[in-house]
């Protein structure tokens, strides 16, 4: 059985890869997929399958998705151009008959507002148009996504959104490397949409709760408006495009996009999901205040 990973070189894909040789799959029945052989080093000194790839160049997708059993098609990080991205992606996987294809899309992405959601949504429409077997991983927010907020917490004591009081049900990347792991070598999956999340839906105030005691100061959470959040933005340096983005965000989260912790994720992975806490400190362990 062959299974390709793209996006090998990214955060999630590289613990996809390592997920899978921990649950027994062979490096050699591993293609990991990149865009830099240099990048993609590493991985093949754990013995897998390399390819260098590029979602804009169809001509490197056939030779890599070539006798796929499973792929894994890790959505692409460039906002904006993903959507043909994915297209060259769905379409060398028919042409080299994968037998199945499983997508990191964003949490109910066909029925959401999530400023994120519509490059995902029309993605699933477009496998399911394929006529390829498919496996839909509705990936809720990484935790690794508020990392860059411990550094905040130990300079200012503060957090501040206009998340209100909006839950996240966020989990690790391992968590859900994990579940593409389990979904990419066990029977049953095909045709599945899941909506994976967290465990704990949590709130800004829990977050600014996570960050004191990680970064060992009281910390703060500033709930502001979403007009005094762009100028706060804007002050502080970002473009008004980003800051827009944004607080675009932060009002899907304050209208409850995020908050669906349905426990689907914990049940595949067999544990529970890594709490907010320990998945900041695994992620940057050494804050300074």
């Amino acid at each position: 059985m062959t299974i390709v990973v793209t996006g090998a070189t990214g955060h999630l894909g590289r613990l996809v890869v390592e997920s899978l040789i921990e649950r027994g799959v062979a490096p050699q029945d591993i293609r990991a997929l990149g865009r830099t052989e240099e990048r993609l080093s590493a991985l093949a000194s754990l013995g897998v399958q390399t390819a260098v790839i590029d979602f804009e160049q169809p001509e490197t997708l056939d030779p890599a998705f070539a006798g796929a059993d499973a792929l894994l098609l890790v959505s692409g990080s460039e906002v904006g151009k993903r959507m043909q991205q994915h297209a060259n992606a769905i379409d060398a996987a028919v042409r080299a008959g994968v037998g199945r294809i499983v997508y990191t899309s964003a949490p109910h992405a066909d029925d959401t507002a999530l400023v994120l959601a519509p490059e995902h949504a029309a993605t699933e429409k477009l496998l399911a148009d394929s006529g390829l077997t498919t496996t839909i991983l509705r990936n809720n927010w990484y935790t690794e996504n508020y990392v860059g907020q411990l550094d905040t917490a130990a300079q200012t004591g503060a957090l501040v959104s206009s998340t209100a009081n909006g839950r996240v049900a966020s989990a690790t990347r391992a968590d859900y490397a994990d579940a593409a792991a389990v979904v990419l070598t066990t029977p049953g999956h095909e045709g599945a949409v899941y909506e994976l999340a967290g465990d704990v839906a949590w709130t800004f105030t829990d977050l600014a709760a996570a960050a004191g005691a990680i970064v060992g100061r009281e910390v703060e959470y500033r709930a502001v408006s979403p007009d005094e959040h762009r100028a706060i933005l804007v002050d502080a340096g970002l473009d008004t495009g980003t800051a827009d983005f944004v607080v675009a965000l932060d009002g899907n989260i304050r209208d409850g996009a995020l908050a669906d912790a349905p426990g689907t994720l914990s049940r595949l992975i067999g544990r529970p999901t890594t709490s907010l806490e320990d998945g900041l400190r695994a992620a940057q362990p050494a804050v300074s205040a």
